[in-house]
């Protein structure tokens, strides 16, 4: 019985915990500056992350290469700095269940740009997805009860294909064979860069230790320990226990927990726009996910690990090459 209900406990785990990241996000930018705040999760989470997984899985042959170290920070730099860096800056304009409802949309850009990438033809259902993704992304900005930040939007929608293009990228890198000391070093060269950034920016200047909030140091920590370490951990162990289509579910369960979660705990708003726009969001999400599991369906729950961007979104529909089918990348 224990061994039957254990996956469905973490993969519920994944659900919430990789939907409340954005709840987690606005809370952690109120008082601190958001690059500033999205280094600092990063680089905490992949130094505690390597220092239990680094001794073990990335000494000796299984050392960490230059070209491995470069594909990492490349990733990296796609995903977290780009990615859940300009995630970070729209949610100072966005809601939080908004900004999910928007990221949705990743697996949708990532077949899209794996198509241009190499030249295949992309499916009718890829297609009808993408305008269904697009129409939704327009009725969230201006449908009925509609009144959004257009930059806060931009930045969001710039995000969700920096994501998609890092995680077409990651499909061919080189890097470690194991996924967590993969996980550790994308977030820490991305932490550090975040923080670079943040520098140049003028955040440091900014901020005033005395006057963060408590919630954003329980956002700022429920973000390194929930979404980045203990979700992600959850999904590695899902991924080898539960099918592939099942463990996707995320990609379209995850808005929709971010939009509860900020209607009822940050008594965010919810119209007519967010409903409308966001069911059609989640169907072309649903349509990708249905695609990719009729067209490629592993033989056993444990060849094939379920493709992710790290996010919280399945990169559906991409090719996956047969060395690359143990490789998972990093946490959100």
């Amino acid at each position: 019985m224990r061994d039957r209900l254990l996956p469905w406990v973490a993969l519920v785990t994944v659900w919430i915990l990789w939907g409340s990241t954005y709840l987690g996000i606005r809370y952690a930018i109120e008082t601190i500056p958001p690059l500033l705040a999205a280094g600092a999760r990063f680089l905490t989470a992949g130094l505690l992350m390597f220092a239990v997984v680094g001794p073990r899985h990335a000494r000796g042959a299984q050392r960490p290469t230059w070209p491995h170290l470069r594909s990492a920070a490349i990733i990296g730099g796609l995903l977290l700095v780009g990615g859940n860096g300009l995630v970070s800056l729209g949610e100072q304009h966005l809601d939080s269940g908004f900004a999910a409802l928007i990221v949705a949309t990743v697996p949708v850009w990532m077949v899209l740009i794996n198509a241009l990438v190499t030249r295949t033809r992309v499916s009718g259902p890829v297609l009808l997805a993408l305008l269904l993704g697009t129409v939704g992304i327009g009725v969230l900005v201006g449908g009925p009860g509609g009144d959004v930040h257009a930059g806060g939007t931009v930045m969001v929608l710039i995000a969700c294909v920096l994501w998609a293009a890092g995680s077409v990228y990651a499909r061919t890198a080189p890097l470690p064979r194991h996924p967590l000391v993969v996980a550790s070093l994308e977030m820490i060269t991305a932490g550090v860069a975040l923080l670079v950034l943040a520098a140049l920016r003028g955040e440091f200047g900014r901020l005033h230790v005395a006057d963060i909030s408590t919630a954003s140091w329980l956002g700022l920590t429920w973000l390194v320990f929930a979404g980045s370490i203990v979700a992600f951990s959850a999904y590695l162990y899902v991924n080898t226990v539960l099918p592939n289509d099942t463990v996707a579910t995320y990609a379209y369960v995850n808005p929709v927990i971010a939009v509860l979660l900020g209607a009822a705990i940050a008594g965010e708003s919810v119209g007519p726009n967010v409903y409308l726009g966001g069911a059609i969001i989640v169907a072309s999400v649903a349509l990708i996910v249905a695609t990719r599991s009729r067209g490629s369906r592993p033989a056993t729950p444990t060849s094939e690990p379920a493709d992710t961007d790290g996010s919280g979104t399945p990169t559906a529909g991409i090719p996956k090459p047969a060395e690359e089918t143990a490789r998972v990348e990093r946490a959100r």
